[in-house]
């Protein structure tokens, strides 16, 4: 008997999320598109809950494989998971999202109206679902950058490619060299330049769209524009991707008294760290009483503080402003931006 091989390949990396993969597999046992033609591929990154137990019982109307790793993160996890993946084309879900029932019929059409490209949907988020001021930020801030790409004020681009819902050909990835599973953050975005230099355009489809429902504490929140700034830095100086030129350009587009934060925080940690409880307490404070405009302005300004202390960071320690740029190797018309 032939059997069909898949012609999409949902890939998914999981750790210690058993009931958010219940929600996704509802969601994709509720998808338009056939399910003969689709697979999940989803890869453990090291569990100790009963994912596992769960996923080895659980019946699906399409093909599902799963495989196992040490915990080495999501990067290597999707690098494995295409690996084992059978279908022309790869889908990437996150195990915390809900897809809309056209999703993969969306992110196939689209990428039957021409060859090259990498297919990008909107994250939204869940109606009627509490969570905390900090993942709502996150949330207005996607959907401030969806709107723009909508209205022509800028077209899609390797920035707005997210794992959580994006979609790109198998052969081209693998030629790309998969994920750089060195980075810990920002290893969506790293690839997205690859894939970009490689031909690939990039394509915004907002009725592929997914819901998601994002956990993440405070503090591991507050790691993230670090983060963000660290990795910066890397793929400026070893793969030329010019992403500080951009963060050069966004600094002057900040409000005012976030400019004045970053400059008067960044080569003096004691001004930081102190700036940076303070501006914690008032999100904590606003959060509980929720005061979402008080809120959103402590967390950019957070942001902004954590993103350019990464930057210093990874040049070599406390900088100013000006030289942490010059060492990061920006254009000299990047870092006159700063003056």
């Amino acid at each position: 008997m032939c059997v069909q091989e898949p012609v999409v390949s949902v890939v998914t990396p999981t750790y210690n999320r058993r009931r958010s993969l219940e929600r996704l597999l509802r969601g994709l046992r509720a998808q338009t598109y056939p399910f003969a033609s689709f697979e999940l591929v989803v890869v453990d990154d090291g569990s100790d809950d009963d994912t596992l137990a769960y996923l080895h019982q659980v019946e699906l109307p399409f093909a599902l494989t799963v495989h196992q790793q040490s915990h080495a993160g999501p990067a290597a996890a999707r690098n494995l998971g295409v690996m084992h993946a059978r279908g022309r084309l790869v889908v990437f879900l996150d195990d915390d999202v809900y897809p809309d029932p056209r999703l993969l019929a969306e992110h196939v059409a689209t990428h039957a109206e021409a060859g090259d490209l990498v297919v990008i949907g909107p994250m939204l988020p869940p109606r009627g679902w509490p969570r905390p001021a900090w993942v709502r930020w996150d949330e207005e801030t996607l959907q401030t950058q969806y709107r723009a790409m909508l209205a022509g004020e800028w077209a899609c681009s390797p920035r707005q490619f997210y794992t959580a819902n994006a979609s790109v050909l198998r052969t081209r990835f693998v030629e790309a060299g998969g994920f750089d599973r060195r980075f810990k953050r920002a290893e969506d975005v790293e690839l997205a330049f690859r894939l970009q230099d490689a031909g690939a355009r990039f394509i915004f489809n907002p009725r592929a769209e997914i819901q998601h429902y994002a956990t993440r504490s405070f503090t591991a929140w507050r790691q993230t524009p670090f983060q963000y700034g660290v990795y910066d830095v890397v793929m400026q100086r070893e793969k030329s991707h010019h992403l500080l030129d951009r963060a050069c350009e966004e600094f002057h587009r900040r409000h005012t008294l976030n400019q004045l934060m970053i400059r008067a925080t960044l080569g003096r940690p004691s001004v930081a760290r102190v700036s940076l409880a303070v501006l914690s307490g008032l999100v904590l404070a606003a959060n509980k009483a929720d005061l979402h405009r008080v809120a959103r302005g402590a967390l950019s300004g957070i942001f902004g503080i954590q993103y350019w202390q990464g930057i210093s960071h990874e040049v070599g320690g406390a900088l100013p402003l000006r030289r942490a740029i010059a060492l990061a190797g920006v254009k000299s018309t990047g870092a006159h931006l700063l003056t």
